[in-house]
This record gives structure tokens, C-alpha cells and sequence, in this order.
């Protein structure tokens, strides 16, 4: 099995002002969501949400359902959106073939059946950001380059935080469920982003 899942529970305010930081870190921080060959998901109860990534190798990888969602395929109540951020490759959905460039994303609409993930290059692998929220309703399956993105130019040289706020799967490129993804980039010379 290539899909790999931990399930994350939700808190009460009550209990998290007694968290000390070993203990936010183990219940917020997501330290590893990228291996080579395989899916790796955190499922969390807080609104149901899924963040991981894929990085194909050799071999392309199919996403699977995990036993939480309760459903014959993952994306059967579910959208999901995915950036690539590394390496080249493309996406199938239900037999549809996506080219994948480093950051390019692509909606994946809720009813889609199955999902593969593949590397140009073994060496040099796709690395596949992925997150996935519960969807109502079904949107199709939509490829966004950085060119088709929304991007915010913020911040400035004398701040350290000049940055492009690449705005790929928002509400004014594509529609959505409730997912809304994008991916900053800092400028050389800048160290942080708010």
C-alpha cells in the first residue's frame, strides 16, 4: 500500500492553554509529508481536512481511499487540490492525463474515481503537495499553471519580506467547494512572510 494516513483529533480551548510546546508540536506540526514512493496524508478531525503530498518514483501511485472517509474512493465526498513543487510528471484522473510543471496545480473535483501521480524522472521526482476538504457538490477537473494564478505582489526589500502570493485554486480562477490553495514565493533577500 502507497497511501500512508495518521488521524489527527480535534482539541478543546480548555485543554490547549495547558499545551506546553512538545505538545502543540505533536498535535499541529506536520514534519513529514513528503517520501520518495509513497502517499503520505494527515487526516484531521478539525473540519475534516487532509493535507500530504505524493513523490512518485519508479513507479506511479494511485491514491487510495483511507478507512476514516468511510467511502469506495477518496474523492467520493471529497475535492481535493494538489501544487506541484518539485521535479516535473503529470496527474490521471478517471483516465484524463495531466501535465504537471513545477507549480502547476489542478483541481480535482469531487466524483472523480482515481487518482495517479507519475515522475518524468525518477531522479529528479514531482513532489505533489496535496490538500482535501469535504465537497457538496461536483466541479470539474481544472489544470491552473502559474500563469493562470492571481498573484498579490506584497511586502517590500527594506521589510525583508517582498514576496508573490501565486493565488492557483481560489474562487476567482476556478470553482471550488470550500478548497482554496496557492503558493508564496519570497524574493531574494527576504526571510519571512506574514
Amino acid at each position: 500500500m502507497a497511501t500512508i494516513y495518521e488521524e489527527r483529533y480535534a482539541y478543546h480551548p480548555d485543554d490547549f492553554k495547558k499545551y506546553d510546546t512538545e505538545k502543540i508540536r505533536k498535535e499541529f506540526l506536520v514534519d513529514k509529508v513528503m517520501e520518495g514512493g509513497k502517499i503520505r496524508l494527515v487526516h484531521t478531525l478539525i473540519e475534516r481536512y487532509i493535507v500530504g503530498g505524493a513523490v512518485p518514483l519508479n513507479e506511479p501511485l494511485t491514491l487510495e481511499t483511507i478507512e476514516p472517509l468511510k467511502a469506495a474512493y477518496f474523492c467520493e465526498r471529497r475535492e481535493i487540490g494538489v501544487i506541484n513543487v518539485a521535479g516535473s510528471g503529470s496527474i490521471v484522473v478517471d483516465g484524463k492525463e495531466f501535465r504537471m510543471s513545477f507549480k502547476d496545480a489542478i483541481y480535482i473535483g469531487k466524483g472523480s474515481k482515481v487518482v495517479v501521480f507519475k515522475s518524468d524522472d525518477p531522479g529528479n521526482p514531482a513532489h505533489y503537495y496535496i490538500n482535501s476538504a469535504p465537497a457538496h457538490k461536483e466541479f470539474p477537473v481544472k489544470h491552473v499553471t502559474l500563469g493562470d494564478a492571481n498573484v498579490l505582489h506584497m511586502g517590500s526589500p527594506e521589510t525583508s519580506n517582498e514576496r508573490d502570493i501565486n493565488q492557483l485554486l481560489i474562487n476567482t480562477v476556478i470553482d471550488t467547494c470550500q478548497l482554496q490553495m496557492g503558493m508564496t514565493e519570497l524574493k531574494p533577500g527576504s526571510v519571512w512572510n506574514t
